[in-house]
Order: structure tokens, then sequence, then C-alpha cells
């Protein structure tokens, strides 16, 4: 972890029983599905680093993981070199990384006012003087771009994009040194996602935030982020520079994720292919490399050797987990193994 690092993930992993009924475990049937399989991580101070992958790569898992949800059951979360525990965290440390959920709704109190929690939160972790409650709660509604008399309505009483005002207020309430926002837009319609999107650029310059981003949306990722991991069935297959990553993806799985990205150019189609096929299941992950299945350039040691992340001769900061790293096109490539 170096100086100008923030936060760390060493080696989490965090797996789930499947199969636990008592009928299950009598007949010995218990599995372990590993969501999020021995990932190493880093986030720069100040930064915004975007954690992007198809739904089940284990993305949303490692965000809770790291904001104290969801206990790890191996491996480190660090915030600025202090192992956080992976159960019981103190109020203290609860409060310095806070996290934002794709549904605004389903995570706020319907029975509480919007001004109600703010107050709450501000008194019960002592943010500011009792006598200020009032006049932060205030402040916070105005940063999120919402009415002063918004803080007497309930959260059914709002849109969605404002329900996710309302959420993001809730998590800088504490003066947090690290913002998840996972999959903050995507439940939005298209005309709010901008405006939720430009808030989150501004509150992070204005409080000096470090962003986590969660999205499967890449176009959106371009817009925000400076940093890009790609995550893949429970692993960190590519991180890169944001632009780096887009014109120089050096993981197959990667390339086919940008293919996928929708152009309205025309004559400006991409000519890449789209990642092929559905992901393995994963309670029987293929050996060696979990991507060779769909991968259009598999090669025998492909099936033989699981890939490290490695960094590229190159660039230090694009390291890829793929044994033919960069040989990302389909010309004279061999049968899938």
């Amino acid at each position: 972890m170096s100086a100008q690092d923030i936060l760390e993930a060493a080696g989490v992993e965090v797996s789930f029983s499947v199969g636990s009924s008592i009928s299950a475990r009598l007949r010995h049937q218990q599995h372990l599905l590993h969501a999020v399989d021995g990932v190493d991580l880093t986030v720069r101070k100040g930064e915004a680093l975007a954690l992007v992958g198809e739904s089940g790569s284990g993305k949303s898992t490692l965000a809770r993981a790291i904001a104290g949800i969801q206990p790890a059951n191996r491996g480190q979360i660090k915030l600025d070199g202090k192992v956080l525990p992976a159960r019981h965290r103190s109020r203290a440390d609860q409060r310095r990384i806070q996290i934002v959920f794709q549904d605004p709704y389903s995570s706020l109190n319907p029975r509480l006012t919007v001004g109600g929690m703010l107050r709450e939160l501000l008194r019960v972790h002592h943010v500011v003087p009792r006598g200020e409650v009032e006049a932060r709660t205030q402040e916070l509604l105005r940063m999120v771009g919402l009415p002063e008399d918004a803080a007497g309505a309930l959260p059914r009483q709002f849109s969605g994009g404002q329900r996710q005002r309302v959420a993001i207020a809730r998590a800088i309430a504490l003066r947090p040194e690290v913002l998840v926002a996972d999959e903050p837009v995507s439940a939005l319609d298209v005309s709010v996602q901008a405006t939720i999107l430009n808030l989150l650029q501004e509150l992070q310059s204005e409080l000096g935030l470090t962003l986590l981003f969660i999205s499967h949306n890449l176009a959106v990722v371009r817009h925000l982020c400076d940093r890009v991991a790609v995550m893949y069935l429970g692993r960190i297959i590519e991180v890169a520079p944001t632009e780096v990553l887009f014109a120089n993806p050096r993981h197959p799985y990667t390339a086919g994720l940008l293919a996928a990205i929708p152009r309205m150019t025309p004559g400006d189609e991409s000519t890449a292919p789209a990642v092929k096929g559905d992901p393995p299941s994963p309670l029987a992950l293929p050996a060696g490399c979990r991507f060779r299945t769909r991968c259009p350039i598999a090669q025998q040691i492909c099936a033989e050797q699981d890939p490290a992340l490695i960094a590229s001769s190159e660039n230090p900061e694009h390291s890829a987990a793929c044994h033919f790293a960069g040989q990302t096109s389909l010309a004279n490539a061999p049968e899938t193994v």
C-alpha cells in the first residue's frame, strides 16, 4: 500500500453456503459459493475508481465487504494502512466508509421524514454540536439539490432521482473519506441519471471524497472515473487508467465489454466481438482461467494454469490476468479449450 493509497483490499474472500438446509447437511451436500475470490485492489486518495463487470461478478459483494456490511471470510480491508475488522467495526470506522445503494427507496426508512433521518445521524454520531444539527440538516439538503421543505417529507413523496439525492445526503452527513456508490443510477430514468452523476462528481470535488463507483455501464464509467477495475466471477482481471483501458484493453473479456457499448454515430460500429455465451456456475468454476470457456483466444495453457494479475511492461499501471494479455483479436485464434 503506497502513501497515495487510502483503501486496500488484500486477498479478500467472501463465500456463502449453498444447500444449508438440515436435509442437505445430513446428506453432506453443502457447497460454498465464492462470490469474491481472493481480490487485491487499491484505491488512491481522492480518485474515482470504477468496478465493472457483468451481473453476478461479485461487484456488490465486494462493495459490501469494504463498507463492513458483509464480513469477509478471509483477507483484509485497510483504510489509511489500518486494518478494519471484518465484523463489529467501531462507529468511527463506520463513518469513514459510507455506501449509496442501487435502490434508494429500499435503503430509506419509510416512516422517517428526510429531516428526521439526517438529524438522527448527526445526533447519534455527534457529527456537529446539538445546536447546529438543524442548520447542518438544511445544508445537506442544499448540497444535494433539494429544497428546504424536503426535510418534512417522507421517502414515498419523492421521485426516484430525489430519493437517490436523499440517500447521498445521508451518506455524506457522516463526513466519510470513502464513498461507495453501488449502481447508483441504474434504477433511474435516463433523463435523471446525468444529474445524479454530475452531483456525485461535484461532491467528490467539493468534499475531497474518494469514490468507488460500481457499474455495468462503461459509458457512464468513462465520464466519471479515473481508473477502472474489471471483475469476472469473483476476481479482478484487469486494472488500468480509464482512457488507457478504453483505448487498449489487454484482457479478452474487457475487449468484449467495450465492444458491447452501444454506439449512436453512423460508421462508428465496432468490429470487435462482444462476450459470447453465459458465465459458468460459480459453484463449478472451470479449471485454470475461469474465463476460458467464453474466450475467443483460449489455448491449452489456459485450462492448466490460472493467470495472475500482472502489470504490462509498457505501462506499470495497466495490469491484466491473461496468459495472452494484449492479444484480444479473433484473427487466427485457436479453438476454445
